[in-house]
This record gives C-alpha cells, sequence and structure tokens, in this order.
C-alpha cells in the first residue's frame, strides 16, 4: 500500500506528464437566442498535462463537443447542432492537493452544423446555413470558434471531476444583423494515467 502511494504521488510529481482520457456532457446555449432551452449534449476525449511545479500545470488537448441550443414555436421542436473539435490549453493552479482553478484559451473547430426540426411527427434535418437562407434571413455560420475556458478540478486516486464554463468570444452565427456567441457549462470524469 506505501509503495503504491509514492506510485500514485510521483505520477504528478514536478517535470512528470499524463494523459486523462474524459467523457461528460454539456449544457449548451447561444446568446441572443431568447425564449430558447439549452442543448444537453456530449463531451469526450482527451487531454495531456504537464506539471512545470507543484502547483502549477499546463494542459492541452481536444475534446469532441456538442453545442446549440433547443426551441419549440407554435408546436414545432427545432434544435440547432453546432459540434465542434475544441483543443482547450489551460494554466492549472493547484490551491490544496487534488483541487485545481483553471483558465486558458480554447480553439475550436467546426464539424457538423444542422437544424433538426419536428412537427407533426414529421421530422427534417438540414444544414444550419441552408434552412436559414431558405426562410429568408441573410446569414452566415462561422466555421472556427474561439473561448475562453474558466473551471476548477478535483482528484482523487487518478480520477479526477472536471467543471468548466467556456465563454466565446467568437460569432458563431450571424444572422439578419444579429449575431449569437457559445455559452457552454461543461462537466466530465477522467483519468489520469502517467507518462
Amino acid at each position: 500500500m506505501l509503495l503504491a502511494s509514492v506510485t500514485t504521488f510521483a505520477q504528478h510529481g514536478k517535470g512528470s506528464f499524463n494523459i486523462q482520457p474524459k467523457i461528460g456532457i454539456n449544457v449548451a446555449s447561444m446568446t441572443n437566442s431568447e425564449g430558447s432551452n439549452p442543448r444537453v449534449g456530449f463531451v469526450g476525449g482527451a487531454e495531456f498535462e504537464y506539471q512545470a511545479t507543484d502547483l502549477l500545470s499546463l494542459s492541452f488537448g481536444a475534446l469532441y463537443s456538442q453545442q446549440g441550443i433547443k426551441n419549440n414555436v407554435d408546436g414545432v421542436d427545432g434544435t440547432v447542432k453546432m459540434d465542434y473539435i475544441n483543443m482547450p490549453v489551460l494554466l492549472n493552479f493547484y490551491v490544496v492537493k487534488g483541487l485545481a482553478l483553471k483558465t486558458g484559451i480554447q480553439p475550436g473547430f467546426e464539424v457538423n452544423d444542422k437544424v433538426k426540426v419536428t412537427t407533426s411527427g414529421t421530422t427534417v434535418e438540414m444544414g444550419l446555413e441552408k434552412a436559414l437562407k431558405a426562410a429568408g434571413v441573410d446569414c452566415s455560420v462561422k466555421s472556427v470558434d474561439f473561448a475562453i475556458p474558466f473551471g476548477l478540478s478535483y482528484e482523487y486516486r487518478n480520477f479526477q471531476v472536471d467543471a468548466r464554463y467556456n465563454l466565446s468570444l467568437t460569432k458563431a452565427v450571424e444572422a439578419d444583423g444579429e449575431s449569437a456567441r457559445h455559452s457552454v457549462f461543461q462537466i466530465t470524469l477522467g483519468y489520469k494515467f502517467g507518462l
């Protein structure tokens, strides 16, 4: 038991590297979308971490992230699906053993943008920009997002629970002079493997 605890501590010592596969959920919304509901979606991927000092580490990763919004207007259910590969680069500050505050930058690259509409049991799905233009809306959908993540994590026996808020700085959609940005709360569970 003593050797196991020493090994666990050594994996996160100064100068160490680890990889952390993780999965979780997003609760995503968008600015300027009054009356809409959050889209609850999947997030998953992996992050690498370098422990620079006892208190500071640098992490970077790639996460598949389902974002967007849901809405219901006059009995018509609509879901805007905007999915990204997000690449967070974070500075982690360990307040106490296992508990870290984190912030950094996060570029994201869109891999899917669709609108799913359901009415009277019939479902139609099409590209977001195509759907808006078909409705007579002058619009553009951006393929790159840039966000600032803020969060905290707690690690116990290599398991880590991570909660973040990703505040988008770039416009995801521009339509008829209005713009919308992503606003995403994310919680994940991961496991750290020493490298």
